[in-house]
């Protein structure tokens, strides 16, 4: 069942722009280096507050990932760009799209 992981934080404004050009790459090496991750959406709260949404084809494929995040290429140099980290993960059980 497909799961998001849904994680609010908080960078300084002078840092947004290294932030989504780290967080970019890190989407990459992401997607590189482990299978399932389907879409991303970076939302902003205000000048300050962010809501990232990983969405990942099960809890598995998340899993395997967040094991080895420390591995990833850029992961640090993205961690290092934010501040009070909230993770929430959710299995997706219902939704509708455009179409």
């Amino acid at each position: 069942m497909p799961v998001l992981r849904i994680v609010r934080f908080t960078t300084e404004p002078e840092q947004a722009e290294a932030m989504l050009k780290c967080r970019a790459a890190l989407i990459g090496a992401t997607r590189e280096r482990f299978a399932g991750l389907t879409e991303t959406r970076l939302a902003r709260v205000d000048e300050r507050t962010w809501i990232d949404h990983w969405r990942w084809e099960s809890a598995e494929h998340m899993q395997r990932a967040l094991d080895d995040v420390a591995t990833i290429p850029g992961a640090g140099e993205a961690f290092a760009l934010i501040a009070d980290p909230q993770p929430l993960v959710a299995e997706i059980a219902d939704e509708t799209t455009g179409e």
